[in-house]
């Protein structure tokens, strides 16, 4: 995953109709210009990359650190291949807010229009549907997602371009995927993060990391169980909710090696001490809320009917949402000690570091190659030498 950090603040209102437009005639001579020079493929691989993403929505004429520029960049390259998809061998499907719940549709649509196979239009659709669960549900920041755009070549290559918004800090955290670098959808699938805000309290469930693999087979061995066992776990976690830390300490002293059916561990729980609460005051479970709900207990009660195989299959699953994912983590982790991953993934989420080395070396030679790449490309566009000086000196900044 790329590595940096920049700043993303959140944006409110609308962008101009006057800079919307430009940003479209431009955008259109730009996409043109850059396929012809590299191949749909090469152009949907540069959009997965978030300084490539970036750069293009500054030479576009947006500002450069705001949450805009990912919903206003994708809505005008979108609008600015219209009717010229076939031809450029590129597809952008969905958008912003209601648009976003479109793109299956969008893709479908698309499969039918280029007498795509069906499977491999489905599996387009999937990919979609996946990325968006990943962001939303494994990993569980604080960001909601409000933006989702799918980009795909007719070759099969395709890009993931979505962002969250968090209101409470007003920062925004724009989420890249690109097909070839993928070897599994739910481990640390992206190709990068962008992020202002990186948090340092642990506190960000992610059970995309690869330290959560115990934790994902733990999770995917309960829903195989049988619905009883599973809310009985469940259970437990609701009857200690008030005092999570006996839970911790509990499996901190090497006792959460219960076996099933044992009904005598819980009674031997509550009578353990508590360790400090102060030791967990960052931890997630700590700020968990465990009272009843019933479209948990259906959610549980439906995967244990279906059985998953993997946990790929256990994410997909209708209904499953970020409430599911948490509780069988919850449990995996609390009862069983399946560790999950509490470190925020968007650490390194930016290619360019920082002029100071912080929180590393700036990447000099990416970043000089996203800038000559981007001057060539507007040489050879149809565009008047008074808006190209206009760019070159954007670049030059």
């Amino acid at each position: 995953m790329q590595r940096g950090v920049a700043t993303f603040t959140l944006d409110w209102g609308k962008c101009p109709p006057w800079l919307f437009r430009r940003m479209v005639s431009l955008g259109r001579e730009m996409t043109r210009v850059l396929i012809a020079e590299y191949g749909p493929d090469e152009f949907v691989k540069r959009l997965a990359d978030p300084v490539w993403f970036q750069s293009l929505g500054t030479v576009l004429a947006f500002d450069w650190n705001a949450s805009g520029l990912t919903t206003i960049l994708t809505a005008a390259l979108k609008e600015s291949i219209r009717g010229q998809e076939r031809d450029l061998g590129v597809f952008i499907c969905g958008g912003k807010g209601k648009t976003s719940r479109k793109t299956p549709d969008e893709i479908t649509d698309w499969g039918q229009r280029l007498s795509l196979p069906g499977e491999k239009t489905e599996n387009l659709v999937y990919n979609s549907k996946m990325s968006a669960k990943v962001d939303s549900s494994l990993i569980q920041d604080g960001y909601q997602i409000y933006h989702h755009s799918f980009i795909f070549s007719r070759n099969g290559a395709w890009a993931v371009v979505q962002q969250g918004m968090n209101t409470e800090d007003q920062t925004a955290r724009r989420y890249h995927w690109f097909s070839d670098d993928i070897k599994d959808l739910i481990v640390e699938p992206h190709k990068g993060i962008a992020s202002q805000r990186i948090s340092t309290l642990n506190n960000t469930l992610n059970m995309s990391s690869k330290r959560s693999d115990k934790n994902r087979q733990i999770s995917t061995e309960l829903v195989n169980s049988n619905f009883k066992t599973v809310m009985k776990d469940i259970e437990i976690l609701r009857r200690h909710s008030s005092d999570l830390s006996k839970m911790i300490s509990f499996r901190e002293k090497g006792l959460d090696s219960r076996l099933r059916g044992n009904d005598s561990v819980d009674g031997d729980k509550t009578t353990l001490i508590s360790l400090a609460r102060k030791e967990f005051k960052t931890h997630p479970v700590m700020a968990e809320d465990f009272s009843k709900s019933k479209y948990l207990e259906r959610i549980l009660g439906k995967l244990t009917n279906e059985k998953p195989k993997t946990y790929e299959e256990l994410v997909a699953t209708k209904g499953v949402g970020p409430k599911t994912i948490r509780a069988l983590s919850l449990v995996s982790e609390i009862i069983y000690g399946a560790d999950a991953s509490y470190e925020d993934p968007a650490r390194y989420s930016f290619a360019h570091g920082g002029k100071d080395a912080t929180p590393y070396p700036v990447d000099k030679e990416t970043y000089d190659k996203t800038i000559n790449t981007l001057q060539e490309a507007v040489k050879k566009t149809k565009i008047n030498p008074l808006e190209k000086e206009k760019i070159y000196k954007r670049l030059s900044l």
